[in-house]
């Protein structure tokens, strides 16, 4: 099922998504075979096939993403310059693209989940004041084990649901040692062109290079970050043991759509 881009009056969406061929846990990953297709490639279509960009584009530093990418039918910017984290790569083609709504999409993470996607994008439908610069998604975590895995990054809220901060550490911290609700960060943002050309700007700031979470560079700068909750866990590929788990997910899949 397709969603209906109209929907979403007066904006254009674009999704870019960085594609760094270098992983230091995973290195080539997005080239790696998933199913028939590179994991690239599957992020890419499954972008275009979500019905909910007005266009998609790939950001590579890689010749072979690159030709990846050109030889299926894509489109596809190299990057000239090292950038620390994909918003900074993303953003240093901001300029260029016509968008009112820029969407980062990990290059690892081919099963996009369409309804938060939509939900993510809608918050902005309604923001006539302008008020958020950015948006991203949140997962209510269900087991302490998660809350305490510094992998996890956590988010603390308003009652706005505007992000107060990041962190790796288990917050908001319990002094009664009881495990409370907490909320996991998605790494998938959704930024106004004027906010994405901002951080283009912006150095790393300390907060960041402690925790090493490029959020908190936006919250150090005054940038205004709207949480929209998600029941869908993102499934990313990080290890050879994900892709694994990936190839199966696709297997059967596609055996229960025969």
């Amino acid at each position: 099922m397709k969603y209906n881009k109209s929907s979403i009056p007066q904006l254009k969406v674009v999704a870019l998504i960085p594609a760094r061929y270098d992983s230091q846990r995973f290195p080539g990953k997005l080239l790696k075979d998933l199913a028939g297709q590179t994991v690239i490639l599957r992020t890419y279509r499954a972008a275009i096939n979500s019905g909910l960009f007005d266009t998609v584009y790939v950001i590579t530093d890689s010749r072979l993403i690159y030709d990846e990418i050109i030889q299926n039918g894509g489109q596809v910017f190299v990057s000239t310059k090292k950038h620390e984290t994909g918003t900074d790569r993303i953003a240093e083609f901001a300029k260029d693209i016509e968008a009112d709504i820029i969407i980062n999409i990990q290059g690892d993470e081919p099963f996009i989940h369409q309804k938060s996607l939509q939900n993510l994008i809608h918050v902005f439908k309604d923001d006539v004041e302008k008020k958020i610069d950015l948006a991203s998604l949140m997962i209510q975590i269900q087991h302490k084990a998660d809350f305490l895995n510094p992998n996890n990054v956590k988010v603390v809220v308003d009652n706005d649901n505007f992000a107060l901060y990041f962190s790796r550490a288990p917050i908001p911290y319990s002094r009664d040692k009881v495990f409370e609700t907490a909320y996991k960060h998605i790494g998938v943002y959704a930024f106004r062109k004027p906010a994405l050309e901002r951080i283009a700007q912006m150095p790393q700031t300390d907060l960041e290079q402690i925790e090493k979470l490029e959020n908190l560079r936006f919250l150090q700068n005054g940038l205004h970050i709207k949480m929209v909750e998600t029941y869908q866990m993102n499934f990313g590929i990080d290890t050879e043991e994900d892709l694994q788990k990936a190839i199966l997910y696709l297997k059967n899949k596609m055996k229960e759509n025969e």
